[in-house]
This record gives structure tokens, C-alpha cells and sequence, in this order.
């Protein structure tokens, strides 16, 4: 759906254009840990190893690089506290906030559908 830029630095938003800025952003919200790690933000401020807990199965590398790329594009804010050991919670931002709703619903839905959408183990890639 082509759109014309709400800020006005662009002429159009269209994630369908090979160029368009939007696809940086699209690419790094389908992710599935950047998903899962904003739900798991969506109750408060948490550190390293509690969203680490949640989300089962990653790995500390990607979930540091998913971490600092949803800082970057402004969804979270990364909050160091001086204390020995170091500190550090991360907590969503308006932005984040935002995007945390259709992402709840995203989620919701895959844990409702999912007996109609698999009707076969997936194959491991």
C-alpha cells in the first residue's frame, strides 16, 4: 500500500518498493525474536537475563545483536546502572509500545491457529 510520508521526509512509503526505506524496518519486526523479545517487554523493564529466560531457545549473541538493533530503530531504551556487576535493563519505548500491539495480536493468533496452519512437522533449516 503506497502511502504518502507522514513526516514528510519521503516521498511515499511502499514496502513493496525494492528501495523503499520501510524495509529495513519490516525486516527487523517480522523477526521472531524481535517480536518475542518486545512481548516480553510489554509488562516493564527487564534485564539481559530475564528476557533471556523467556525467550527460550536464543541464543546470548542474537539476542544481544536483536536487542541493539531495536535500540537503534528507537523501540527500546537501554538503561546502564553503575553497580558491581553492571546493571543494565532494557524497556520499550512509545515506539515500541506501539508496535507491541499488532505484535501481541500477531502472536495471539499463531497460538490459536496453529493446528489449522501446520499439518505437517516443518522441516529444520
Amino acid at each position: 500500500m503506497v502511502m504518502p510520508c507522514p513526516s514528510g521526509q519521503h516521498g511515499e512509503h511502499d514496502v513493496y518498493a525494492a528501495q523503499c526505506r520501510c524495509r529495513p524496518l519490516l525486516d527487523l519486526l517480522a523477526n521472531k525474536w524481535s517480536a518475542l523479545a518486545i512481548g516480553a517487554l510489554e509488562d516493564g523493564p527487564r534485564r539481559f537475563g530475564e528476557i533471556q529466560r523467556r525467550l527460550q531457545g536464543v541464543s546470548p549473541k542474537v539476542l544481544t545483536q536483536t536487542l541493539r538493533r531495536l535500540e537503534e530503530f528507537g523501540f527500546l531504551d537501554r538503561t546502564v546502572y553503575p553497580a558491581v556487576p553492571l546493571h543494565v535493563e532494557y524497556a520499550l519505548t512509545d515506539l515500541g509500545r506501539s508496535a507491541a500491539v499488532p505484535l501481541n495480536h500477531l502472536r495471539s493468533w499463531v497460538e490459536q491457529n496453529l493446528d489449522q496452519a501446520v499439518r505437517a512437522e516443518p522441516v529444520a533449516h
